[in-house]
């Protein structure tokens, strides 16, 4: 039976999260979860062992993390500034902020230029995650004609349901939703997919509209459709923490 300790590595200066696990096995292996970083160690090594094995794998942390941009991304988020460009799709959008002495945050879209109005009060952190959300919501409404279109399409293609909505969310934990009313819901994060796997997405909610479970006959709905979705669900198990503002 293996123990777990969790704990946290500091790299360039921010805290990642680390889970160290002690367990029956000979050799040490580190690898990066979706969460956190994961070191698993045999359980009979001495005290100078393991702490020797600890500071191979600090030195690895460091090294993968100046390797490897993703990881930044994947543990640290996005940190936006004035001036950046934000790449979603096909579409780009400049981001322009303005630091006003108000308590709330607003957003608008003019001639691809992201406006953002941001109360000079906030703290760093929080403004970073109300950033975040903004942009979701804006980027997310000037996406949703063309996937409305797609939306439709599908739909007329494969289901013929009625659909009463489309709405979209800064969800983190799943990739969309579909209600018995007819009502689908789409994570702003699928935005930074492929086209064929948003379809795929949709697809999977369309489904939904017949059948509101994982039965046989939902799976056969969804790969008649799309005969190679697992593909899909492959691309957003290896791709997803890349996928978000």
């Amino acid at each position: 039976m293996s123990k777990v300790h969790k704990t946290y590595l500091t790299v360039q200066g921010k805290q990642v999260p680390v889970k160290v696990y002690r367990e029956s096995r000979r050799n040490v292996r580190a690898s990066f979860g979706k969460q956190a970083v994961i070191l698993r160690m045999p359980n009979l090594l001495t005290a100078d062992q393991q702490k020797e094995q600890l500071a191979w794998f600090a030195n690895w942390v460091e090294e993968q993390f100046a390797k490897h941009k993703d990881l930044h991304i994947r543990f640290f988020g996005k940190n936006y500034q004035d001036g950046d460009t934000l790449k979603v799709g096909s579409k780009e959008y400049i981001l322009k902020f303005d630091f006003i002495d108000k308590k709330t945050h607003t957003a608008n879209l003019k001639n691809g230029v992201l406006h953002l109005k941001l109360s000079k009060h906030d703290s760093e952190a929080h403004l970073q995650k109300a950033i975040k959300h903004l942009l979701s919501r804006v980027v997310a409404q000037d996406f949703k004609p063309e996937m409305t279109r797609r939306v439709n399409e599908l739909n007329n293609l494969y289901f013929k349901m009625p659909v009463k909505s489309l709405n979209f969310k800064y969800n983190q934990s799943n990739w969309g939703s579909c209600s018995n009313k007819g009502n689908l819901n789409l994570s702003t994060r699928l935005l930074f997919a492929p086209d064929d796997v948003i379809d795929y997405v949709i697809i999977h909610e369309l489904a939904h509209l017949i059948e509101l479970n994982h039965s046989d006959r939902f799976w056969k709905l969804v790969s008649d459709a799309m005969p190679d979705y697992k593909l899909k669900e492959d691309w957003l198990k290896e791709n997803g923490h890349l996928c978000h503002f």
